[in-house]
């Protein structure tokens, strides 16, 4: 259906911006967020100190959600990062500490105060009522809810067993225990919608289905496309790595620099899917052609940036990034160390702590291309030592390739 034909600004919203894969019952998802204010929630496992701009789309949903007037919940998964999603992955995911997983879950609650207005979300810890399960009394009350023919059915199982490779049961028990959280999530703030990426479709079904046999309760799930380039590339990896969303992990002039690259074909997507921009602005950007798209790039770059990073680190990235590429210069944005510039610090090693590269070995390859420059002049020596003598106007600049820069400054 075309969006205009939607009676609620929330749905009509998620299908006109690109957000829509598939939907348990959009119709009835539709009709009621026209006529009452729903609670609706996505998981986040705890597996990483910070989330990755593939995890963004997900965020936004929240805020689409929120900016419609209903209420988020962030559900973070306490107690399934236990177990860990087998979904999409080869191999079991590595066990984490409790310590671990609460020092993750720190970090990754922190874009989401740029992203939401949290005094109007809830966010909420699944280990409050999973923990609380005796493990005879969870198979009794909701394992007989599931059947193994229709678990073999769905792709985060099936796809996992069509290559051959192992699936612990601590793992195939995922599914039951994210459709608990639904049920939970249902009885506890009346949620009444799921949403996540595409393959967490069959995790969804099972939680809408649960809600529906327990308690008799209609409920929704929704999915969005799972997000790569026009190239084909996943979101959010890129050869050098993961762009986290938190400032530590991720300066916000790579980030900026992160959205500046996007490809051609992906900016009008990625101007709906990742910025309030109006559609009218992003449609006029999206036509543009030759040099000019490059504009766009730097309107979602700004757009983007500022959102999670706030408007004055979106202007500094830009004047960076004018400063770096346009005069050779060093703006003040670019990722920076401190070294003992006196006693001297090995170019190899300056390399991998400013994150240009991720070993010494690809420093070396780098070198050896001619993909490195000091001071914007290319550098092949692998013994390089970088001393007070290499300082220009209080750094030295390291370059690899035309795009990747940082900063060594005394210290």
């Amino acid at each position: 259906m075309a969006a205009n034909t939607y009676a609620s600004e929330l749905v009509k919203t998620l299908v006109e911006r690109g957000y829509l894969y598939q939907a348990t019952d959009i119709e009835g998802l539709d009709k009621r967020a026209a006529s009452e204010t729903l609670s609706g929630y996505t998981g986040f496992d705890l597996t990483a100190r910070s989330l990755h701009v593939g995890s963004l789309v997900q965020i936004m949903l929240l805020r689409r959600l929120q900016q419609a007037g209903h209420k988020p919940i962030i559900l973070m998964g306490g107690a399934t990062t236990k177990v860990g999603d087998p979904t999409g992955r080869d191999t079991s995911r590595p066990m984490l500490t409790p310590e671990i997983i609460a020092e993750n879950k720190e970090g990754i609650l922190k874009p989401f105060g740029a992203l939401l207005d949290m005094k109007e979300a809830i966010v909420v810890n699944n280990d409050e009522w999973l923990a609380e399960y005796g493990y005879l009394d969870f198979l009794r009350d909701y394992g007989t809810h599931f059947t193994i023919n229709r678990m073999l059915s769905f792709d985060s199982v099936k796809l996992r067993l069509d290559r051959e490779q192992p699936m612990t049961f601590l793992e195939f028990n995922y599914m039951l225990l994210q459709a608990v959280d639904y049920l939970e999530l249902n009885r506890r703030f009346g949620t009444a919608l799921q949403m996540g990426g595409a393959d967490q479709w069959g995790n969804i079904i099972n939680g809408v289905e649960l809600c529906r046999r327990v308690d008799g309760k209609e409920v929704y799930g929704f999915t969005t496309p799972l997000i790569t380039s026009a190239s084909g590339a996943k979101m959010g990896k890129t050869a050098d790595g993961a762009v986290w969303l938190n400032a530590d992990m991720k300066s916000p002039y790579e980030y900026w620099q992160f959205w500046r690259n996007t490809e051609d074909a992906d900016v009008g997507r990625f101007l709906k899917l990742f910025t309030d921009m109006p559609l009218t602005e992003i449609a006029r950007l999206e036509a543009l052609q030759g040099a000019e798209i490059n504009d766009a790039k730097i309107a979602l770059a700004n757009a983007a940036t500022a959102m999670l990073h706030g408007d004055a680190a979106a202007s500094e990235a830009e004047a960076t990034a004018k400063a770096t590429f346009a005069g050779g210069g060093t703006g003040d944005a670019l990722p920076t160390i401190t070294a003992d510039l006196g006693a001297g610090i090995g170019l190899l090693d300056a390399l991998v702590e400013a994150g240009l590269s991720g070993s010494k070995g690809e420093a070396k390859r780098k070198l050896a291309e001619g993909a490195v420059k000091v001071n914007d002049e290319t550098e092949s020596d692998q013994s390089r030592s970088l001393g007070e003598a290499d300082v220009k106007d209080g750094a030295i600049k390291l370059s690899v390739g035309k795009k990747r820069h940082a900063l060594v400054r005394p210290g």
